[in-house]
């Protein structure tokens, strides 16, 4: 039997204010690589990827995760698995090391370096470092460490680079490259075509919640 695919939107309508944010939408998200959703502003990009971790719910049709209808599951326990990194990066008042631990309040020493390392930041530079004092770019680096800290088995981004000057797009870009190869699925809303070119495996278009294309795209 096949496996399931990661994400499945089944006839999946969302309300919004005088026409839908989704619209009748059915669509399968692959197991794999960087899944880009592309569309206009008002196109129901973020409501989908918001579905996908429950902080968005189906007012029609089903959301199923790996075949699980995910309005079924635990949303904490969800979450957790499915991670999300939002557009602007939102940090907590302390070091960078203490914004880590508000996801694994476990964590090591020597976990917060590991951490930090996955998202491209040199431990020593960064553990002890003030959140109030990193760039754009590092804070949403910080933020992709810290959402890693639940070991999630997919991660959401919702146009995380689009307040990043070209260095700092292109070093989350090549995280995000990172994380799919290593068999962490990546959904990304992005509005930059380029961007498309550059990273995705697999693109979902929307236009007015109604899903227009669907395409795979090989990166580079």
């Amino acid at each position: 039997m096949a496996e399931p695919p990661l994400f499945a939107f089944e006839r999946v309508s969302v309300a919004g204010d005088g026409r839908p944010r989704l619209d009748d939408v059915s669509v399968t998200v692959p197991d794999a690589g960087v899944t880009a959703i592309a569309g206009p502003s008002g196109a129901g990009k973020s409501t989908l990827l918001r579905c996908c971790n429950r902080l968005d719910a189906p007012d029609a049709g089903v959301v199923r995760y790996r075949g699980e209808d995910v309005a079924t599951l635990d949303p904490l326990a969800h979450r957790r698995a499915v991670g999300m990194v939002f557009q602007a990066p939102v940090l907590f008042p302390g070091t960078v090391a203490d914004n880590l631990r508000v996801a694994d309040p476990e964590a090591s020493d020597e976990r917060v370096a590991e951490l930090l390392r996955r998202a491209a930041l040199d431990p020593e530079a960064f553990a002890a470092r003030d959140a109030d004092t990193l760039s754009g770019g590092e804070g949403q680096r910080v933020c992709l460490a810290r959402t890693l800290a639940t070991d999630p088995h997919v991660v959401l981004m919702d146009e995380p680079t689009s307040a990043l000057d070209a260095d700092a797009t292109a070093e989350l870009e090549q995280l995000m490259r990172a994380l799919a190869d290593s068999g962490v699925p990546v959904l990304l809303i992005t509005h930059d075509e380029a961007q498309l070119e550059r990273v995705a495996d697999h693109v979902l278009r929307l236009r007015d919640g109604r899903l227009t294309g669907v395409l795979e795209h090989r990166y580079g």
